[in-house]
């Protein structure tokens, strides 16, 4: 399928071509990622005004266990969701995990965009995630907002050249409902991320979050990513030590070790109407 989908990417006409230009109207920088995650940390692209997003992404079980779980295939998860461009500076998602069985609504909007006359492209990102998977039966006095994690991200970004761009993302994480054995409910994430293009089609993508209030139960999350761009698509596989992808679980529950072989595959797909 992988194979398929890279030939099959040159067959068609690249609908994203006209984002390749650096440098839009009044020395404005566009372009600086081409998806809307680098992979999984969001990245400072918006979804453009009445575009909307049909998001599938799967994050499989870890390699570690080699063979007998066919190199983690046999414990998928999966995220659906749907992103609409609302203006041309502001988006809104929403979209369903299969771990935690988690429903997450976010929305983005761009501050100010890299220029000639400003060096970064600013973005604000929040979400919330509800997690239904919560028993009552578990918590006799469970409220609905006891389900709640919020994320508030700043995300800065600058194209350094055609092929490189950068982005910092100072993140607040808050869980109402939370272990406090193994983790704490406000915790305070510095991520960021890169992307560089090894082809009009291809790019190379990696990320880190250092998490300042992370105890040892936990990984800092750290991910691998290669994006590839059909007609339409943006197509992301990945490597990374958390399963999770919810934006809470992705920057405070990474459980993989990179040095012990403990990481999972895993791929975005979007397609754009």
């Amino acid at each position: 399928m992988f194979l398929f989908v890279g030939l099959f990417s040159y067959a068609q006409d690249d609908l994203l071509d006209e984002l390749d230009e650096e440098v839009v109207d009044e020395g404005t920088v566009s372009s600086t990622f081409k998806a809307l995650q680098i992979v999984t940390l969001q990245s400072t692209k918006i979804a453009a005004p009445g575009d909307f997003y049909f998001v599938v992404s799967h994050r499989f079980g870890t390699v570690k266990n080699g063979f007998s779980e066919f190199f983690g295939l046999d414990n998928a998860t999966t995220k659906l969701g749907g992103i609409y461009g609302v203006t041309d500076w502001m988006s809104v998602g929403l979209s369903r995990h299969t771990l935690l069985k988690t429903y997450e609504l976010s929305i983005k909007y761009r501050l100010v965009n890299q220029s000639d006359n400003f060096p970064f492209t600013i973005v604000g990102y929040h979400s919330m995630g509800a997690n239904s998977y919560i028993d009552k039966d578990d918590y006799e006095n469970l409220a609905f907002t006891d389900r709640l994690a919020y994320v508030n991200q700043l995300l800065i970004s600058r194209k350094i050249s055609a092929a490189l761009s950068l982005e910092l993302a100072p993140s607040y994480v808050q869980k109402n409902l939370y272990n406090k054995d193994l983790e704490n409910d406000k915790q305070f994430v510095l991520a960021a991320g890169s992307r560089y293009k090894l082809s009009n089609r291809v790019s190379l993508n990696l990320e880190y979050g250092y998490n300042f209030n992370q105890p040892e139960f936990y990984s800092q999350p750290l991910s691998l990513g290669v994006d590839i761009e059909t007609g339409g698509h943006v197509f992301q596989l990945l490597f990374t030590n958390s399963q999770a992808m919810t934006d809470s679980g992705y920057l405070t529950n990474a459980t993989g070790d990179w040095g012990q072989g403990d990481f999972f595959f895993g791929f975005n797909l979007y397609r754009v109407f």
